[in-house]
């Protein structure tokens, strides 16, 4: 093994195991974080979108309804 790749990856054998063991607990660490605050972004756009769709359902109710016009001309 040339010095450069001895500098970097270690010649014991237990030792690169632990170190790609921290490594890949790391990477599913923060793929964990991504994951919640993806999560989390859903979750705060789908309460923001029902209290919108809310006030557009009492705003509508309040207003007059043009077919119930047609409704009782039919009758």
């Amino acid at each position: 093994m040339s010095p450069e790749l001895q500098r970097i990856v270690p010649s014991d054998s237990s030792q690169i195991e632990e170190t790609i063991a921290a490594n890949e607990t790391a990477h599913q660490f923060y793929r964990e974080v991504e994951v919640r605050s993806e999560f989390n972004r859903y979750c705060e756009w789908y309460y923001d979108t029902a209290k919108s769709n809310r006030e557009e359902l009492e705003k509508m109710r309040g207003e007059m309804n043009i077919f119930n016009w047609f409704r009782r001309s039919k009758g």
